[in-house]
Parts: structure tokens; sequence; C-alpha cells
């Protein structure tokens, strides 16, 4: 499991595991890969003790090989091809890393959704766009005058009250409306999803690049404190023979 001090690394001889990272918080847990039959994970334990950085869970009954790393320091490093296969795994591992850093998980879904739209698609949303704006309401008031106004002023109305062809066109309308403000409702929602993924993606990317940041801080920190303690042991070298001729030059005063 994730944080638990690691020792050994694991080759799965059948089935498959899958690795994640714990949800915290609330939130779910992330898929990373899934490693199956002759494929290993944990082979960062083998060159030090520090915390797993994942979890792995089977899905079904499996069968791993476990080498341990007192083994492996003793008996693999003695074969160069042993060595050799398993830091050009973990090369692989950090090629896709930085592929992945590399990547630009940002972009517009929304354009790129509204681009794959066909004329019908648009035009349901630019209606569904109109029902919702003063301008429908003030063009169907205004049509609604004009019609009534037709009708009264005329000898012979072409539709007299109750104004039945104007009450068929309004129920077309409204039949017609319903179906087209669904339609846009649904592309809404598949944007706002594509969106969300979009979104989750990039706080994915920031969490590993900022764990990456950190890590690479702690042993800049590290190794500024190892070349401090080498320059202060240099001083201190320096300054000891010169102590000593005063030294002497005293005794002989």
């Amino acid at each position: 499991m994730k944080g638990d001090t690691g020792n050994a690394m694991f080759l799965v001889l059948a089935r498959k595991v899958e690795f994640f990272l714990p949800g915290e918080g609330g939130s779910e847990r992330v898929v990373l890969k899934q490693v199956s039959e002759g494929e290993h994970f944990g082979e960062l334990a083998l060159f030090d003790e520090k915390p797993r950085s994942a979890s792995v869970e089977a899905k079904t009954d499996c069968v791993l090989l476990e080498l341990l790393r007192e083994h492996f320091i003793h008996d693999i490093v003695r074969s160069e091809a042993a060595v050799l296969a398993i830091l050009s795994e973990m090369a692989v591992r950090l090629r896709d890393t930085n592929a992945l850093l590399s990547q630009r998980a940002a972009k517009d879904v929304v354009k790129e959704f509204e681009e794959t739209l066909s004329w019908s698609d648009k035009l349901a949303d630019r209606v569904a766009e109109l029902n919702g704006s003063w301008v429908f309401i003030l063009g169907l008031l205004g049509v609604s005058l004009l019609w009534i106004g037709m009708n009264a002023l005329v000898p012979r109305p072409f539709d007299s009250y109750p104004y039945q062809f104007f009450n068929l066109f309004l129920g077309l309308l409204v039949g017609l409306q319903g179906p087209l403000i669904m339609m846009s409702q649904n592309r809404q929602a598949a944007k706002d999803r594509a969106q969300a993924s979009t979104d989750f993606r990039v706080n994915l990317k920031n969490e590993v690049g900022i764990e990456n940041l950190g890590r690479e801080l702690q042993a800049f920190r590290k190794e500024l404190e190892e070349r401090m303690v080498e320059i202060e042991r240099a001083q201190i070298e320096l300054a000891s023979p010169s102590t000593a001729r005063s030294a002497r030059v005293s005794s002989g005063t």
C-alpha cells in the first residue's frame, strides 16, 4: 500500500494487478496502470527504502514472484544482464512520466466539441438560445399584436376571433421548442462532462508535477547540506596547520 516501507519488487506470473492512488478527503482513487503477466512492479524499493508511492490491488487471484532487496544486492547485482534489464525498464517508465508531464493537459474542449456539431445540432442550440432571450418574447408579442390587428381591421378577416390558425401556430411552436431545448441541454451536459474530465487531468498533472518538484527540492537540500559539511571540514583542515605553526612560533619565541 502507499506509504508502506518497501524492501522488495514483484513479478506477475499469472493474472494481473492494478496500480492506483488512494482517494483522499472523500475523493475517488485514481487508477494509474494495470500490470499483466510477465511485468513487474515495486523495483524502486530495490534501490532505496523509502515508502511506496502507490497502492496495488489484485482484481482476481494472481501469482507473484517476490525479490527481496538483500537478495538483489548479493545475487542479482552480479549479473550485468539483469541489472541492465531493470535499469532499462526504469528508464522506460521515466520516459513515460516525462512524456505525461510534457503533454498539454489543458485544452478548449468546448471549442473542440462545437466543431464536431452538425448543422441541425447548431440550429437546435440557436433556437434554445433564442427562446431564453427578450428578443423572442418581444418578437412573439409583436407578431401576436400584428395578427390581431390585421384580423380586426380588414372587412373579411382570414382568422377571426378566437384565432384558431394562430393558436395552431403557437401549439406547433411550443411542441417543437420542447425537443429542441432538451437536445441542447443534453449537449450542454456532455460539454460539462468533457470539461470536468479535462479539469481532472490538469489537476492530476499538477499534482504529479508538484510531487516531482518536492522530491527535487528535497534532494537539492540534502546535497546542499552535504556540500556545506564538506566546506566546513575543509576550512577546519586548512585552519589546523596555521594554528599549529602559530603555536610553534610562540614556543620558539
